[in-house]
């Protein structure tokens, strides 16, 4: 009953689901790095560190954890802002660090890859601030509790988990015995605080004249996604998501309105919201971001709120409430009881007829684009199926080119389905921090479509400071020679690359045979103006103009 310590580690991960591992090889995780595909799992080395934390990210936000394996001080410090992201928008990555030996650390020898004091406690305690649980592996009689009770922590809080493994420590035998039985969260016993507030919910619920619900992010990390679904079904009621929460829940469903943004949307939606006498809320995650700059936040006097361990009921805080409450609140609702809602109009979107010889604008591309950026994407009408990512509250800009990798990766490996695929629209400016990626994704034969908003440089932060300043241009690149650059068959390039400059350009761009039922890594470079911006940007870029700024 003895096992390996990296065999014993990889095996538990792949009992929770996870089937692809991110990360760089180092000097102090290459023996480690042996028992990774003998384990059953694939190897999906990254460009750098930071891109491989990304990546894993999105597939953890898709498959409910991931895997990352950095070495020892540079590689991991360069993870570490990926890993913060993660933390902040609770994506569970298990980051694995080779460390130098035991014989090396106890000896506090100047080796390379530490700070030459002698300390090798430094990264621990950095990365101790961006996870929700630490286990260095240095004791063979504690190593199979100590995997299992970080993974465990990592399911739990939905977040990143840190573990140090000594680079002569992988091939250590350690008990096997725990391997016997799957890591698990329990159903958590009913405590009388959740029974006091199901009662009052219910009572709200039955009672209510003008309610709505709104499905935010933290629905993901929660686990509740399927119930927040059948809430919404089963209530009828309208319903509306924040950016974070798109697409966690069918959006096709006739009740679901979509993305509520408040001042800067439909002024009815606003209207129904603002005289609402029940909002339920479901995983909210309020920054400032995922607000509209807080203006969307609900009057909390008519608010039930599910939290990660909370249920909220006006200014009254329920504690110690488990993830199954929301299923417990469906099995007790009576259907006959529920009051019906008739939600605001639709706004009816209609097609303008567009100058096929005019330029490309904000206000129209997205409409535009959805028959096939974080601001833009907010107006899709989304597929049932389909997921959405929007960079919400860490904002690291470049995360979403890796973090595409890692979330078609996921999905390919969840389906086992090939011709899975993915559609990515990022900036010129955010694609120059983690274009390396590229390359990953043509080597794993992904079916991606890149569509590159070239409007020369940071156009984000022109709008909130420095508009005309040299520090928010970017340097100019030829981005429909990218996938012959970074290993693209030269004849799936010569096809798969196009270029959008007006309105004639994109109708032909959509409707192509390669765009839509191609397959590998397709670039689609899209020029705009460059002070062309939407939503809660919009008064900020306008306001910089008026200024001269």
């Amino acid at each position: 009953m003895a096992i390996k310590i990296a065999d014993y580690l990889f095996t538990r991960l792949r009992q929770l689901g996870v089937d692809s591992v991110f990360g760089v090889p180092g000097d102090y995780n290459l023996r480690l790095l042996d028992y990774v595909e003998p384990a059953g799992l694939h190897w999906s080395g990254n460009c750098n560190e930071l891109n491989a934390a990304y990546a894993a990210d999105g597939y953890a936000r898709i498959k409910g954890l991931s895997a990352l394996v950095t070495t020892f001080g540079v590689g991991e410090l360069s993870a570490i802002n990926g890993i913060a992201g993660a933390f902040t928008e609770k994506a569970p990555i298990v980051h694995i660090v080779g460390t130098p030996p035991r014989p090396k650390q106890e000896g506090r020898v100047l080796v390379h890859h530490t700070l030459g004091d002698g300390d090798y406690r430094h990264f621990a305690n950095m990365a101790a601030h961006v996870t929700v649980a630490q286990a260095n592996l240095t004791d063979p009689r504690l190593i199979p509790d100590q995997i299992d009770w970080v993974l465990k922590q990592a399911m739990v809080h939905s977040r990143p988990v840190y573990l140090e493994v000594p680079d002569d420590m992988p091939d250590v035998f350690v008990e096997a015995k725990n391997l016997e039985t799957a890591i698990k969260l329990e159903s958590a016993h009913q405590s009388e605080s959740e029974k006091a507030a199901l009662q009052q919910v219910l009572k709200k619920i039955y009672n209510a004249k003008q309610p709505l619900i709104i499905v935010d992010g933290d629905t993901r990390a929660m686990g509740i996604t399927a119930e927040a679904e059948a809430l919404v079904r089963m209530t009828g009621w309208p319903t509306w998501t924040t950016a974070f929460g798109r697409a966690l829940i069918n959006e096709q469903l006739p009740n679901v309105y979509g993305m509520y943004t408040g001042p800067f949307g439909d002024a009815v939606w606003k209207q129904y919201h603002d005289k609402a006498d029940l909002i339920i809320i479901l995983g909210p995650h309020y920054s400032d971001t995922n607000t509209s700059i807080f203006t969307t936040l609900p009057n909390p006097a008519v608010s039930v709120t599910f939290s990660i361990n909370t249920i909220q009921i006006g200014d009254i805080t329920y504690r110690d409430i488990s993830n199954k409450s929301l299923q417990r609140l469906i099995d007790s609702l009576d259907g006959s009881h529920i009051p019906g809602a008739v939600g605001p109009p639709r706004p009816v979107i209609t097609e303008k007829a567009l100058d096929p010889s005019g330029c490309i604008t904000q206000k129209h591309f997205w409409q535009k684009a959805n028959r096939t950026s974080s601001y833009g994407s907010q107006t899709f009408s989304l597929p049932k199926n389909t997921r959405l990512f929007n960079a919400i509250t860490w904002l690291s800009i470049g995360y979403m080119l890796p973090a595409t990798l890692g979330a078609t990766l996921a999905q390919r490996d969840r389906t086992k389905d090939d011709k899975t695929r993915a559609f990515l629209f990022i900036g010129d400016g955010s694609l120059q921090m983690s274009v390396q990626e590229i390359s990953t994704m043509i080597r794993e034969k992904l079916n991606i479509i890149i569509f590159v908003i070239n409007n020369g440089g940071y156009t984000i932060e022109r709008a909130i400071h420095g508009r005309n300043q040299k520090y928010n241009d970017v340097a100019l690149w030829r981005h429909t020679q990218a996938t012959s650059f970074f290993g693209a068959d030269e004849n799936h390039a010569k096809h798969n690359n196009f270029v959008i400059r007006n309105w004639g350009d994109l109708e032909e761009v959509v409707k192509s045979e390669n765009v839509q039922g191609g397959s590998g890594v397709r670039v689609v470079e899209v020029f705009m103006e460059r002070d062309d911006v939407r939503g809660a940007l919009l008064p900020l870029m306008q306001a910089r103009i008026a200024n001269g700024d």
